[in-house]
Order: structure tokens, then C-alpha cells, then sequence
């Protein structure tokens, strides 16, 4: 089981997207996936749609034992394959700035016993972790938890600077508590390919961070909005702009699965993955008009 947390220091650059965007590479594939909603607002659980829980991450958080997991976890209106782990907004109530080594583990512990024992008849193979766009205790409980993380920011002076906050946070993280844990990659979210102030910060980015910026990035499309309005996985929504940004998830996911951290677990089958029908996605190298 591969853990990734889906991160970034600012709000509004579209996380949950990407979180999304990634679960459903994940059923396209046939990937066992369970995405753990840990941002207060709740946009993954409302678009996941699931059954109504009598307990959430929140209580998950203060009680990680397996009743209460039990409790919290259901299938998501997409498939059975994706199971939501249920946000809530009493999970504001727990993002306390210096929490101790022990609360920040809990969640850990929560996924360790979902390893150990899985609730489901198929364990699951993928851990999707959608972060609060905030280092308090939310975000760095799953950053104890990942094997990975993925920062994900938009091409603006701004999300620039929340990307440096996130890998100086990541860093922090597996120098104090989780050695294991490694950043994965910076995605660019909301290209507009013929802006030249986005052109401008991808460059920036790539001086600040090197290799870590994806090849490909996630452009400004109308069907992302309209899919996740919809309740609908990326991949499901059949217009040339969902295809083209489902491709780019395509390889997202391909590099999570094959990012040299196995995690608890090698995912099944994950060296076999490849990043194929990349020729339609945004590159995010060169210069637009």
C-alpha cells in the first residue's frame, strides 16, 4: 500500500483536483484506491458523494483504532474500487499549529491497521491524502503518513512561494519523523499555455526546483469544473479537454507507482505501469505565444 499526500501551502491552486485527478488514473487502471479527505472544507468527499458515515477522519484522528475506521470509510458514488475516507469540518477544530509526535501519528497508525488488516475483501493499493492548504496539524499528520508527497501549485508569483513552503515542510518532516518520505514532484495546475506570465513562473520554478517540476502540466480547462460538479471521475467525461488532462493524470500516477519509494508495500503490479498517450498533454517547457 503506497501513501501519497496531495499538498500545497496555498490555498485555491486546485489540490483537490489533482487529488481527484489521480484517484481517477487509479480506477482507470484498476487500482485498489482509497482517498482520505483531511482538508475541513470537504470538496473531495462532496465530489466522491458518498453514503452518509457516523464517524469521520476527524474521529479517526483522535480514536485510530479499527471501529472507528470502520466507521469512517465508505464507496464513493464513482465505483467500489474508490472508497472515501470522510472529511468533515470538525476537522478545523484538530489543525492545532504544534501538535505532539503522538497525535501525528495517529492517522499513520489509522493506515497502518488498514495495511495490517484490511476492511474491504481487497486491500487497497493506493492512499490518497488530500491535505488543508495550511502546516498545522492535518498536514503534517499526513506527511507522517505518505511514502510521498505531491506539491501542486499554479503558474502565479504567489503559489510559487506556498511550492517552496510545502518541499521546506516535507523536508522538515522526514528529517524529524519520517525519514522515509519523499517528495515527488511539483505539478502545475490552471496552465494557460499562451500566457506569458505563466511561461515566466514555470521557469521560475524549474531554476527553484530542477527535475522535481513535472514534464506535463494540468491546463486550464472548463471540464474539470464540469466533472467534478458532475460527481463524475476525469476520465468518464467525454470531452477533448477531460481526455487531454485525464492523460496527464495517466502519467501522474504512473509516476507515483513508480517513484523508487515502495512504501508500506510495492503497489501490485506497479512496475509494469507506463507512461503512455502523453502527446496530447501540456508541456511545460518552451515559450507560448
Amino acid at each position: 500500500m503506497h501513501t501519497v499526500a496531495v499538498l500545497s501551502l496555498k490555498g485555491g491552486v486546485g489540490k483537490t483536483t489533482v487529488a481527484l485527478g489521480v484517484a481517477s488514473a487509479a480506477l482507470r487502471r484498476g487500482t485498489r484506491t482509497l482517498v482520505a479527505d483531511l482538508d475541513p472544507q470537504g470538496n473531495a468527499t462532496t465530489s466522491l458523494d458518498p453514503p452518509f458515515t457516523d464517524a469521520t477522519l476527524a474521529d479517526v484522528l483522535e480514536t485510530p483504532q479499527r471501529a472507528v475506521l470502520e466507521r469512517a470509510i465508505a464507496p464513493s458514488v464513482w465505483s467500489d474500487e474508490v472508497d472515501v475516507l470522510v472529511g468533515a469540518e470538525e476537522l478545523e477544530q484538530l489543525n492545532e499549529p504544534d501538535a505532539d509526535s503522538r497525535r501525528l501519528e495517529n492517522l499513520s497508525r489509522a493506515l497502518d491497521e488498514l495495511h495490517r488488516a484490511p476492511i474491504r475483501e481487497t486491500p487497497y493499493d493506493l492512499v490518497i491524502i488530500d491535505c488543508p492548504p495550511s502546516l498545522g496539524r492535518l498536514t503534517k499528520s499526513a506527511l507522517v503518513a505518505a511514502d510521498s508527497a505531491l506539491i501542486v501549485t499554479e503558474p502565479t508569483m504567489y503559489a510559487v512561494a506556498g511550492a517552496q513552503r510545502a518541499l521546506e515542510a516535507i523536508e522538515k518532516i522526514r528529517k524529524e519523523n519520517n525519514p522515509d518520505l519523499r517528495p515527488i514532484g511539483v505539478l502545475v495546475n490552471r496552465l494557460r499555455v499562451r500566457s506569458y506570465e505563466h511561461q515566466f513562473r514555470i521557469a521560475e520554478l524549474r531554476e527553484n526546483f530542477g527535475p522535481l517540476v513535472m514534464p506535463t502540466a494540468i491546463t486550464d480547462r472548463l471540464a474539470v469544473q464540469q466533472a467534478q460538479g458532475a460527481c463524475s471521475p476525469i476520465h468518464e467525461w467525454h470531452s477533448p479537454g477531460a481526455q487531454e488532462i485525464a492523460l496527464t493524470f495517466n502519467m501522474v500516477l504512473a509516476k507515483i507507482l513508480r517513484s523508487s519509494r515502495a512504501g508500506r508495500h510495492r503497489v501490485k503490479g506497479e512496475d509494469d505501469v507506463e507512461e503512455t498517450g502523453a502527446g496530447e498533454t501540456a508541456e511545460v517547457t518552451g515559450n507560448a505565444g
